[in-house]
């Protein structure tokens, strides 16, 4: 059985998707059960990911990269998670963000800054939630203060891919205080050897152990003001389109995460006999197979579908904000049911669907949880 066919995928985003599946195959799924466990960061993979050309290539060919697009990185995302979400959730916040750096910074900057990432020299990350603020981005306190030809950086992020490992991070702050909130904030580059900038790993997580996160605090941390990517007050509108193809990343995870479930669930039951038969001559168990496929290919034709629309800018918000949810409450759905498939087999920490059900806990969350996404489609399908 093969769910994550080529057919659904554009010609054009095959041979990626091909060499993810290839890397995943040969790094990611032979290494994952380890990573999990010990909760390290996985540099080695990191690294190999590098030379192998599939991180940091949504970056333009100009400055190292491929140019790859939303659809093609959503084909490298279902082939990565479905082997392992933390590795894969590595791999994919090495460049973080740097896609807004790309299409609002200077020449200069992106010279500087994009060019080491593509070459796989340098990482980065995106700082924007809050410990007391998530998916409200209009509603973050950490302040940039313009004194003299420099910016002045107070507050804390959290939940920070690469807070720690990153060379530099962007940084989502509030330049102004005015009655649009909307207009208050900026975007920044910000080294993580800047004085000023602090930054830990926040407590260990239930799922995705091989990706880190940090706590950030930055204690007037001082940064040039050639530093500001594109226009002060223009951080919300940058960062609102950006996660629009975020978003259709991350329905990939769900359907790499989706996939596994299934996988893991088909394998068992068609293994395992119960009162002298295969569970899955049972037709309860063949209903609820029925529904993890279901439920997962109408996810799939509607992340494809809405990874086109984002990619020629057609109500991306919209479409992005679909894909995100279903994708990823689908994944969250297929995981439990193949957890209880498995039984009490399920709860041992060395079954990989035990590691899928923990892992689906965090996409449903991240780059805006789905009660928000689902504000988005009311509003969005009205207008």
């Amino acid at each position: 059985m093969e769910l994550l066919s080529e057919d659904i995928v554009p010609e054009y985003a095959r041979d990626v998707k091909h060499e993810a599946r290839e890397f995943a195959q040969e790094h990611i799924a032979p290494n994952a059960e380890e990573y999990y466990r010990a909760g390290d960061y996985p540099w080695e993979i990191l690294e190999a990911g590098q030379d192998a050309g599939l991180v940091a290539q949504d970056i333009g060919e100009e400055y190292g990269g491929r140019g790859l697009d939303v659809v093609q990185m959503l084909a490298m995302a279902e082939e990565f998670y479905r082997a392992d979400a933390g590795i894969a959730l590595t791999l994919q916040l090495a460049s973080f963000g740097a896609e807004m750096l790309e299409q609002y910074g200077t020449d200069e900057q992106k010279e500087e800054y994009l060019r080491p990432l593509a070459e796989g020299e340098e990482i980065s990350g995106l700082a924007v939630s809050e410990p007391d603020v998530g998916s409200d981005l209009a509603g973050m306190h950490t302040t940039a203060e313009k004194d003299g030809d420099e910016y002045v950086l107070n507050g804390e992020k959290y939940w920070i891919g690469n807070g720690v490992e990153a060379d530099w991070i962007t940084v989502y702050a509030k330049t102004a205080d005015t009655d649009d909130r909307y207009m208050n904030y900026s975007l920044f580059i910000v080294p993580t050897d800047a004085v000023g900038y602090d930054a830990e790993h926040i407590p260990e997580k239930m799922g995705m152990r091989a990706s880190k996160q940090a706590h950030i605090v930055f204690d007037d941390c001082r940064i040039p003001e050639e530093n500001l990517i594109g226009t002060e007050g223009g951080g919300f509108m940058m960062l609102a389109d950006f996660f629009n193809h975020g978003r259709i990343v991350v329905g990939g995870h769900g359907l790499g995460l989706a996939a596994a479930a299934f996988e893991e669930a088909w394998e068992f039951v068609h293994e395992r006999e119960e009162f002298g038969r295969h569970v899955s001559d049972f037709q309860a168990v063949q209903h609820g197979l029925a529904d993890m496929r279901l439920e997962f290919e109408a996810a799939r034709a509607l992340n494809y579908r809405a990874a086109e629309k984002v990619r020629d800018y057609d109500n991306p918000g919209l479409w992005a904000a679909m894909a995100k949810t279903k994708s990823t409450e689908v994944a969250r759905d297929n995981a439990q049911q193949g957890m209880q498939f498995h039984g009490g087999r399920s709860i041992l920490t060395d079954r990989r669907i035990a590691r899928v059900y923990r892992d689906v806990r965090i996409p449903v969350v991240y780059e805006g949880a789905n009660e928000i996404q689902r504000n988005l489609v009311y509003r969005q399908s009205g207008e």
